[in-house]
């Protein structure tokens, strides 16, 4: 974990579970980085309280609204990371804002697929489009060294749910549309590692396992996963992430999840 230098860092959904525990465990490192950015919905809303209290003790810590569906907020929130950061860019983002719906094949609907699609698949796509300039910034200022997340890297927070080679949890939840949406956010991941790799730019798309948050839960069955012990594995993971994992997809112990 020692190994992970990041000058900054982007989280989305970060005011609960996943990527709340992220801000943490970043703020917690030995060598913390210069600027976590925070992203949520609602900043100063109830939810996000314990985000509240974070930014109150951290000064390296600033709470960004967005709505990830909203091109307009996306804009603003890329707009308001760049004047944190002057000239430096950013060297990681990580794009963790998900929903899912407890759907089964026979109860998907048009509307709740769109939902979730947009915000698990095309919100990544357009925050990445969006933060291009200061991770394309990042890298620069790193000229000649492989790639690293700590030179600049894109990291989708995907799911075994997307595994096309794995029925993973299928009778335990179907998920359609959830699964549906992860699977193409992978095809996102490796489309961006082809796209980003003349500019510098590490892709992965990483399954943080079964976690115990709101959603890990909402089936009604007890997620095997803490917070804090997927959190710590996938920091250790992309302390480690290289040159020859861009557009893989792995999981929070580092091993390569079936596409």
């Amino acid at each position: 974990m020692a190994g992970l230098q990041v000058c900054s860092v982007l989280v989305t959904g970060a005011n609960r579970g996943i990527g709340l525990g992220l801000v943490r465990q970043f703020l917690g490192l030995p060598n913390p980085p210069k600027w976590v950015f925070a992203a949520c919905r609602d900043p100063k809303g109830q939810r996000a309280q314990e985000l509240q209290n974070l930014a109150s003790k951290h000064s390296n810590l600033v709470i960004i609204p967005l709505e990830v569906t909203d091109p307009a907020s996306i804009k603003a929130a890329a707009a308001r990371v760049g004047e944190h950061l002057g000239g430096a860019g950013l060297n990681l983002l990580i794009n963790n804002a998900g929903i899912a719906k407890l759907n089964s094949l026979d109860t998907e609907t048009l509307e709740d697929m769109t939902q979730i699609y947009t915000t698990n698949t095309i919100g990544p796509l357009l925050l990445s489009q969006a933060f291009l300039p200061l991770l394309k910034k990042a890298a620069q200022r790193s000229p000649g060294s492989a790639l690293s997340c700590s030179k600049a890297a894109i990291i989708n927070m995907s799911s075994c749910g997307g595994s096309i080679a794995s029925p993973f949890g299928w009778d335990l939840m179907q998920v359609v549309s959830y699964r549906c949406s992860k699977a193409a956010l992978n095809m996102l991941t490796k489309c961006q590692s082809l796209g980003y790799r003349e500019h510098g730019i590490l892709c992965v798309a990483l399954h943080p396992g079964w976690v115990q948050t709101d959603m890990g839960s909402s089936a009604g069955h007890v997620a095997p996963v803490t917070v804090d012990a997927s959190v710590q594995g996938m920091l250790k993971v992309l302390s480690s992430l290289s040159e020859k994992d861009t557009g893989t997809f792995l999981d929070w112990e580092g091993k390569v999840v079936p596409w």
